[in-house]
Parts: C-alpha cells; sequence; structure tokens
C-alpha cells in the first residue's frame, strides 16, 4: 500500500514539474534542421542518424543549432551490427544468385566517429562502444523484425525482391554457422555512442605545440627504470 502510494506521488509531482516547462513537437529532416542557430543547449540522437543521407552534414546541422558550450550526444548503429546475417546472406546469394546485393544499409565504423565529431566541428570529442547480442528463434524471425523495425536496406540500387529461395538458404547457413546449442541464433547490435561541446573559452585546450617539458625517451627511461 505504501509503495503504491509512493509511486502515485512520484507520478503526481512528475506532471506537476511538467506542467511549468514549455515543451514543443518539431517534425523536420535531419538534415535541415527546422531550429534556429545557436538556441538549445542539447541536443540528442538515438540510432536515427544512420538513416541520414548526409551524416557530416546532419552532424553540422546538430552542432549550429547548438549554444555555445551545448552538448550534442548520439547513438547510432556502428558497423559490426547485423554481422552474422551479412554473411549468411552473401554467402547464400554468391550459392544460389552468382552475386551480392546488399540487403542491409551500410552503417559507419567506429573508426569514423571520431573523425566525423571534428569534421562537423564539436571539440573535446568523446566515442564508446558497446556490443548486444540478441537471439532468435531462427534467422526468418530476425528478418521479420527487422523489417517490422524499418531497419533493412533503404539503398536505391538495391534489389527489392528477396528470393524465396536465397532466404530459406540464408536462413540455413545462419543456423549452420552461428546456432547456439539451444538452437537460437545470435545477432550482434553494435551501438555506437558519441558526444561532442561546441566550442567555447571555458573548455580544456590542447597545449602549444613545442611546450612539453618531458620527452616521451625520459618516460620510457622511467618506466624501464621502475620494472
Amino acid at each position: 500500500m505504501t509503495w503504491l502510494k509512493l509511486c502515485k506521488d512520484a507520478e503526481a509531482a512528475q506532471q506537476d514539474s511538467n506542467q511549468n516547462i514549455e515543451t514543443s513537437f518539431v517534425v523536420g529532416d535531419e538534415e535541415f534542421l527546422p531550429i534556429k542557430e545557436s538556441s538549445v543547449d542539447l541536443v540528442i540522437s538515438c540510432l536515427g542518424l544512420h538513416w541520414t543521407n548526409d551524416l557530416p552534414g546532419a552532424m553540422i546541422q546538430c552542432k549550429l543549432a547548438l549554444k555555445s558550450d551545448g552538448l550534442f550526444l548520439a547513438a547510432i548503429l556502428g558497423g559490426e551490427t547485423l554481422k552474422e546475417l551479412r554473411i549468411a546472406c552473401t554467402v547464400a546469394q554468391m550459392e544460389r544468385e552468382g552475386g551480392i546485393s546488399p540487403r542491409i544499409s551500410p552503417l559507419a565504423q567506429v573508426r569514423d566517429a571520431g573523425n566525423l565529431l571534428t569534421r562537423a566541428g564539436f571539440t573535446l570529442p568523446g566515442v564508446d562502444v558497446d556490443e548486444y547480442v540478441v537471439r532468435y528463434s531462427s534467422a526468418l524471425e530476425l528478418i521479420e523484425h527487422l523489417r517490422t523495425m524499418g531497419e533493412t536496406n533503404a539503398l536505391l540500387q538495391r534489389n527489392n525482391v528477396l528470393k524465396r529461395e536465397t532466404a530459406l538458404a540464408t536462413a540455413a547457413i545462419y543456423d549452420s554457422m552461428f546456432a547456439a546449442e539451444d538452437g537460437t541464433i545470435p545477432a550482434t547490435f553494435q551501438v555506437i555512442f558519441m558526444t561532442g561541446w561546441k566550442e567555447h573559452p571555458s573548455q580544456q585546450k590542447a597545449k602549444r605545440r613545442g611546450s612539453a617539458t618531458i620527452s616521451f625517451d625520459d618516460l620510457q627511461k622511467q618506466f624501464s627504470s621502475d620494472s
């Protein structure tokens, strides 16, 4: 009874606080953000930027929308996402069709994330990576899940039709290469987290080139002597 009352009180308090916050909703294109320049303190993008045609341009738009010392925080799917499906589908297409057509949209690699932040003009760039493995009863269930999510392939040059025999071959190859003892198959989702700040005088800055007072040779000698 007490726990329920606490939950209700917390919910009521949250509703009261939200009434004092001005909120607006805008539908727009990530590459042409309908947001005034230097008008927001924080930009958050959750698993959406990998669908943009011009990822660097979209990130530049986010940076322009930020106030000075504003934070950009984004999560995008990385290149290792669905690596098992990519392998199985490639092998199946080579066997059944004699060639390959991408079935999954291309994704950014981890090594590109820092360069993207720098290219967009963010300071103090940071990149982190997590991988999640989701288990499915079959590859066909995974494919259906991706279709429902709208996370298949958006390339104009793609082959729009996935032949039934190719789909069945993909499922068989996926199962033979990656299935666990319990019969489930893994699907890897790699998430790249990116943080960057709009420039501000208070932020840390790199020292002037050549201003170091200790060389790497001195450090190496120090560590060698300690060991």
